[in-house]
């Protein structure tokens, strides 16, 4: 890939989500495909910070829900992303992390790109091994001496991922816009594929 922001126009997708659980370096990789691509990696953890941190007013109603160990709902979220995709930076493109993680947030974002006149051009999911990733962030966990990464906790979250997200993937494969990377790679050999993928081969 030459120049991220002329080749990848016309050749590569550039409004991308990316999907993978827990441990499979989806930060890492939207990070560094997007660099590439010339277009934002936005990721809803960011999103959210941003807001709360900026105090704006969709922060402000998040927080009050956070503060309150209440689930943020999803049209809160929504506007956040809305507002973000709005932003001059991924009018060009965007690689989405994190969203979206319902049936009903796909719709949203449905909606909110129809409204551009443009839509997603390709989900990149990255594949690993359900054993291999508790093993990772088991010793990531022992690593950082992060309490929530226990090997039970993390079952539980991957659990979850594999309720939430299935659902997802279907929707996206009926489009014909995933595309499977092996996540067991090395993380060198991971944004290859990807980079491969992005190109059509």
């Amino acid at each position: 890939m030459n120049n991220p922001t002329t080749d990848a126009a016309s050749a590569t997708a550039r409004r991308l989500l990316i999907v993978g659980p827990p441990g499979a370096g989806k930060g890492t990789q939207a990070v560094r495909v997007a660099e590439e691509l010339g277009i934002p990696a936005i990721s809803t953890g960011d999103i959210f910070r941003a807001n709360v941190s900026g105090e704006t007013e969709l922060g402000v109603l998040a927080k009050s829900y956070m503060d309150k160990g209440e689930y943020v709902p999803d049209s809160v979220t929504n506007d956040m992303i809305r507002s973000r995709l709005a932003e001059a930076d991924a009018q060009e493109g965007f690689l989405l992390d994190g969203y979206p993680r319902t049936l009903d947030q796909v719709e949203a974002l449905d909606g909110m790109l129809a409204e551009a006149d443009t839509s997603l051009d390709m989900v990149l999911l990255l594949v690993v091994e359900t054993e291999e990733v508790i093993g990772r962030l088991v010793a990531r966990g022992a690593e950082q001496g992060r309490s929530d990464d226990t090997e039970e906790t993390i079952r539980h979250r991957l659990e979850v991922y594999a309720d939430q997200t299935a659902p997802l993937i279907d929707v996206y494969e009926k489009r014909g816009l995933v595309r499977r990377v092996d996540g067991m790679a090395s993380i060198d050999e991971v944004t290859a594929a990807l980079r491969e993928a992005l190109a059509g081969r």
